[in-house]
């Protein structure tokens, strides 16, 4: 039996949820909860501990020091327990309207506005953004293709930085962070990853991991680092040609526009040391579009499970 998660629902029946019903839902924190322990625990609400799993555990009439006791551990728990929510003093009924926020906005909540919205600190709506986003992390994927494969670069222009902040190293991505994608045309699912080099070895091992090289059908950009891959067409973006019958890579630049428009329209800027982070949410984000929102919001939640993100490390 699993940790947590053990009697956990399926997706939901609805397409959609209304801001009306999610205040309802979260109207109290015994409601919000609730929620949370349906998602865990399923309609029977049969409890798991969230420390080890067993079935063995109960109420605490007071409440204190925790919700619920394990008698197999002998510890306490709540619904935060096992989570990157843990050791947080917000409510559940904040954490699940941070939840619905980020997923009803197709480019992402600013903290700025979270923070608003739900009364807290930037630095807390900060915070919380990126313990949402480290539910989205660590996700493997391997697709049968067709593939498409592309890199793109993330970062300010060098021409609207201050002078003291300009690298002045020439013309191209200068002061960027090179992003590598690949997009399956036949689940519409991605996979990207924040890398150091595009060099054929570094962009080569990120393909293996997603696709097999010598198996799937691969589509690129002239880019030599894609040479070595078989069943490999190409399309020369720099005689502009962009589309050849079946050879493009229009997909995977759909789910870069998107980035980049949250990142032009949202957040402004995103540093190099936390953009893996973002990377991994709109990946993920994607990659559950077509569930309804709050089959997504119970993704999310599941996501957080057996993850830790400490503030510490944020800012460090």
């Amino acid at each position: 039996m699993s940790r947590i998660g053990c009697n956990a629902p399926g997706r939901a029946d609805r397409e959609g949820i209304s801001v009306m019903e999610v205040a309802e839902m979260f109207a109290t924190e015994d409601r919000a909860v609730k929620w949370f322990e349906t998602w865990h625990w399923g309609t029977s609400g049969e409890m798991c501990c969230m420390r080890c799993g067993s079935v063995n555990a109960y109420r605490v009439k007071s409440g204190k020091p925790m919700p619920y006791r394990c008698r197999d551990c002998r510890r306490y728990f709540s619904m935060k327990t096992g989570t990157v929510m843990e050791d947080s003093k917000l409510p559940l009924r904040a954490w699940g309207w941070a939840i619905y926020l980020e997923m009803t906005s197709l480019k992402g909540v600013s903290s700025m506005k979270l923070h608003r919205d739900l009364g807290v600190s930037q630095p807390t709506a900060w915070f919380m953004l990126h313990r949402i986003r480290a539910a989205f992390a660590d996700v493997t994927a391997v697709f049968e293709g067709p593939v498409e494969v592309d890199e793109t670069y993330v970062g300010g222009l060098e021409k609207n930085k201050h002078a003291r902040d300009k690298l002045n190293a020439g013309r191209g991505p200068v002061g960027k962070v090179a992003v590598v994608g690949v997009k399956d045309r036949a689940t519409k699912r991605v996979a990207a990853r924040v890398v150091d080099r595009t060099d054929a070895e570094t962009l080569g091992g990120f393909v293996r991991e997603h696709a097999d090289p010598d198996v799937a059908q691969f589509y690129t950009d002239g880019s030599s680092s894609y040479g070595h891959l078989a069943n490999h067409e190409t399309v020369r973006h720099s005689v502009g040609e962009y589309v050849r019958g079946m050879a493009h890579t229009n997909g995977v630049e759909s789910f870069w526009s998107m980035l980049k428009r949250a990142h032009k329209g949202v957040y402004h800027k995103l540093s190099a040391k936390h953009l893996q982070r973002y990377v991994d949410e709109f990946a993920g984000r994607h990659n559950i579009r077509d569930l309804d929102t709050l089959a997504q919001m119970q993704h999310v939640v599941a996501g957080m499970v057996g993850r830790r993100l400490m503030y510490r490390d944020l800012i460090a």
